[in-house]
């Protein structure tokens, strides 16, 4: 018997396979999808002060924001949501409709929207580099992986920060040296 399983909608850092495995070991791509009528917007403050990643809602038809659908075991949903501090930093919606690209369908899926919004931050530039190479595993348009890359950020004051390490970690299972590899690949 197969567990059940939920549908989760990565536009995030959760788009690079490795670190979303650290997360949920039982990750599966399952492909390529859309958010219509939302901006990617860096305006959810972390604990850092840096900004990390949300979807902010848009009123334009033609705003986008590219993302990657995973299958995951219920069996990880608590673990899904401790990462994304469910209910305190993020909420989760588990009926938030996407497009998947590659079937050309509206798909239900779960995925964490910010709480609150805080114009002004920036992402440190080793988060921003875990959404870039997730992007560019899974082959999104290369205009939104321009796009991501001319994004401002800053460098971590804190090179030892744990949080630091583990993307660190999972950049380098997905055959990246550190942060700065990614950003200077084209």
């Amino acid at each position: 018997m197969t567990e059940p399983t939920f549908f989760y909608f990565a536009y995030g850092s959760n788009m690079l396979t490795t670190r979303l495995r650290a997360r949920c070991p039982s990750a599966r791509a399952f492909g390529p999808a859309q958010a219509f009528n939302h901006q990617l917007a860096f305006s959810k403050r972390s604990h850092d002060g840096s900004g990390k990643a949300t979807l902010a809602p848009s009123a334009e038809v033609h705003d986008v924001v590219p993302g990657v659908l995973f299958e995951i075991d219920k069996s990880d949903l608590m673990a899904l949501d401790e990462a994304e501090e469910q209910g305190v930093g993020y909420d989760r919606f588990d009926a938030f409709n996407v497009q998947c690209v590659t079937r050309n369908q509206i798909i239900p899926h779960t995925t964490y929207i910010a709480r609150t919004h805080i114009a002004g931050l920036m992402p440190y530039d080793w988060y921003l580099a875990l959404i870039i190479a997730g992007a560019r595993e899974h082959s999104l348009e290369e205009s939104y992986v321009k796009h991501l890359t001319e994004t401002p950020h800053k460098a971590d004051p804190l090179p030892d920060r744990p949080s630091r390490r583990a993307a660190l970690k999972a950049l380098q299972e997905a055959g990246y040296v550190d942060e700065s590899d990614v950003l200077r690949r084209r």
